[in-house]
Parts: C-alpha cells; sequence; structure tokens
C-alpha cells in the first residue's frame, strides 16, 4: 500500500469513527429521554416503596452523570478526530501534489515535447522488455526505423515552424496508423521508430500504405512528406542494441536505394 493510499484509509477510519460516536451520543440521549420521562409521570408507577423511589432516582442521576462524561469525552474525541482529519488533510494534499509533480518529471522525461510521441529513452527500456517477452515466449516482433525525406531543405525554404509542423502531423498520423499495443517514438531529429510486439516483418507494409501518400498544408503551400523505412524482425540471440542498429542498417539501405532511383548523391545520412 502506497503512502497516498494508506492516507486515505485512515481518512475513512476516522469518518467511521465519527459515525459511531453520534450513533452512540443518539442512544444514551433516547436513554436520558426515557428515564426522564419515567420521573416525569409518576402515576406510570404503581410501586408506592420509598426505597424503590429512591433506587430509581439514583440510577436516573447515574444516568444523567454517565451521560455528562460521555459528552465530554464525545466532545473531546470529536476535536482530536478534527485535527487528525486536518492533518491528514495536509499530507493527503501535500502527497497529491509531489505526486503530480512526479506525474510530470516522468513525461518530461519520457515525452517528446513537441509530437508528443515517447522519447528515445522511453523507446530503449520498452524494447528490452519486448526482447525479453519475444526470447520467452516466441512472439515475432518488429521494429520499424523511419526517416524523413528532404526534411532539411523544408526546414531551409519554409522555416522551422513548418519543419516543426511536418513532424507533429506525421507524428498523428503515425499514431493513428498503428496499433494500440504498438508503440511510435520520435528518436530524435526527423528521426521515428515503431515497436511492433507480435506482428510479423510481413505485415509492416499494411502500416507503411497508410501513411502515404501524405502532405502538409503550411500557409497556403502544400509540402509533401516522403520517408524512408526499414522494417526488420527479432532474431533470438541479439540484444536490443544490435536489435536497433539492423533497424538502422536496413533504413540506411533503403534511402540508399530511392536516392539512387532518384538520381541523387548518395550518403549515409540525411
Amino acid at each position: 500500500m502506497t503512502q497516498l493510499e494508506k492516507v486515505q484509509a485512515d481518512l475513512a477510519k476516522l469518518e467511521r469513527r465519527d459515525w459511531w460516536l453520534w450513533a452512540m451520543a443518539m442512544i444514551v440521549m433516547l436513554l436520558l429521554t426515557a428515564a426522564v420521562g419515567s420521573l416525569s409521570f409518576p402515576e406510570l408507577f404503581k410501586f408506592d416503596d420509598p426505597y424503590f423511589q429512591f433506587s430509581l432516582s439514583q440510577a436516573v442521576r447515574g444516568l444523567v452523570g454517565l451521560v455528562l462524561l460521555f459528552n465530554t469525552y464525545t466532545i473531546y474525541q470529536q476535536v482530536m478526530m478534527k485535527r487528525l482529519r486536518r492533518q491528514l488533510s495536509r499530507q493527503l494534499t501535500a502527497m497529491s501534489g509531489l505526486q503530480m509533480r512526479a506525474e510530470e518529471f516522468h513525461k518530461l522525461a519520457t515525452v517528446d515535447a513537441l509530437t508528443g510521441l515517447y522519447n528515445r529513452r522511453f523507446a530503449e527500456e520498452r524494447l528490452k522488455g519486448e526482447v525479453s517477452r519475444s526470447r520467452r515466449y516466441g512472439h515475432p516482433l518488429t521494429v520499424v526505423a523511419i526517416d524523413l525525406n528532404n526534411f532539411k531543405p523544408v526546414n531551409d525554404r519554409y522555416g522551422h515552424a513548418a519543419g516543426d509542423q511536418l513532424l507533429k502531423e506525421f507524428a498523428e498520423r503515425l499514431v493513428g496508423a498503428i496499433r494500440i499495443s504498438d508503440l511510435a517514438v520520435r528518436m530524435g531529429g526527423d528521426e521515428f521508430l515503431v515497436i511492433l510486439p507480435e506482428c510479423p516483418v510481413a505485415q509492416v507494409q499494411i502500416m507503411l500504405a497508410r501513411l502515404e501518400p501524405m502532405e502538409v498544408n503550411y500557409q497556403g503551400q502544400k509540402i509533401p512528406v516522403t520517408f524512408a523505412a526499414g522494417c526488420v524482425g527479432y532474431e533470438h540471440g541479439e540484444t536490443p542494441k544490435q536489435f536497433l542498429e539492423r533497424a538502422d542498417q536496413t533504413l540506411y539501405a533503403d534511402k540508399r536505394k530511392k536516392k539512387k532511383q532518384q538520381g541523387q548523391p548518395v550518403t549515409t545520412a540525411q
């Protein structure tokens, strides 16, 4: 049980204790009312024994004293519970604030601020878990490395605002093209990665087909968006780092192939 849950449980106990005190107070007040009523209507009692009358009077006085003691105890308990409730409420508020800050810090550490996708750090941790699961159960695991074509010329011609818009719209398109169980990541710059658990390489083309054709409308200018992609399936025994390196090699092979087809100079990176 977390500290926050413990404080919430303590508050619930105080509420139950509060209701118990009020219930006991009502019972005692009813008993006192009955006793006072019995003295107010002596004709209800047919006993003329003075000892009986004296005993009844003493019992009522004792009951009145008991009520006074009980009320004093109840007031004391109410004051103490209010103090405890205020303390627990302050602790609860403080812990809620700390939890919100922790969530914000976690988000800053794992989410790309521009696109809203997870970043490289989170992707590497997630990939370790998926690789371990693939080793254990033998499920297929595929990663797709994606690099946008001609991104630098877009920044040079239209400005960085256009480049940012292109990245955000491509990220939205990418999220819409994958399954809920998949993970889309911005690795940095114009490079993206998709982790596809339980997905064979043969099915990746279905996902990539959902990304094309695409163009971004920036201030009345239509900017076409194309990309190169390298997809590989996990091979038993390789590390997550080796897995990503093989995906990068496949990506750059695809980039070289497309540049060669377009008659552009071939380089290892854009």
